[in-house]
């Protein structure tokens, strides 16, 4: 009987870390493969091969995409279209799209056929076309909806090859990283990594197959595309 192994990319930020610590402590699988930027690069295809390569060809039965762009010291999130450059939007789609598009393109084949197996790439509310109410954002809102319609393509393509396989997009909510931490509102709810990531996996742990292709948030509700 093969190893049952657990793959987190994006291991070195603060939602991938405490995802791997907590699937560590809680000893579900046999090994848990931390994956940074060492590791693979997002937008670099030839990486993504060669990392997938480097995987156990069996037993991989959770991938959790948990790389995500929402600004540097360069690039913040647009107030409105005026802020609007051609480099700035291309880099958002490049790691929250087209990166996690190649990725699944890669692991897919990695993930068991007869057996119950996860890629859930974390995605965001504010990618849901049906929920944006206060607009701006464009980069990342439009790169994230992108994300949510290459899960919902890629997974209906896993189904047919892999019945028992789950592909969806979470929303982890806002969580305390270097990622939100401009953004946090006095009073506003905001998780901890290692609560986000038990709210996490415990989503992913109660999905079912015919789950795939959806988009949840922390609680497990869906979300409006």
């Amino acid at each position: 009987m093969c190893e049952a192994v657990a793959v987190i990319v994006g291991a070195s930020g603060g939602i991938g870390g405490a995802l791997c610590k907590t699937l560590n402590q809680r000893a579900r699988f046999d090994q848990v493969i931390e994956l940074n930027r060492q590791s693979l690069d997002l937008c670099d295809e030839a990486s993504i091969a060669l990392a997938a390569k480097a995987l156990p060809a069996r037993g991989v039965q959770l991938i959790v995409n948990a790389v995500g762009f929402l600004h540097d010291d360069m690039q913040f999130p647009e107030k409105n279209l005026g802020y609007l450059n051609s480099t700035s939007l291309a880099y958002n789609f490049a790691v929250n799209a087209i990166g996690p598009a190649l990725l699944m393109k890669h692991f897919f084949p990695l993930l068991p056929r007869d057996d119950r197996a996860v890629f859930a790439n974390l995605s965001a509310r504010v990618g849901s076309i049906e929920d944006n109410r206060l607009g701006g954002w464009y980069g990342y809102r439009s790169s994230k909806a992108a994300l949510n319609q290459l899960v919902r393509t890629a997974a209906i393509e896993l189904a047919r090859t892999h019945p028992h396989a789950i592909c969806v997009a979470l929303h982890p909510g806002t969580v305390a990283t270097k990622l939100s931490e401009p953004f946090v509102n006095k009073g506003q709810s905001i998780f901890s990594p290692s609560k986000a990531a038990q709210h996490l996996l415990t989503v992913i742990e109660n999905l079912e197959p015919e789950d795939t292709g959806n988009f949840y948030d922390w609680r497990g509700n869906s979300i409006p595309w």
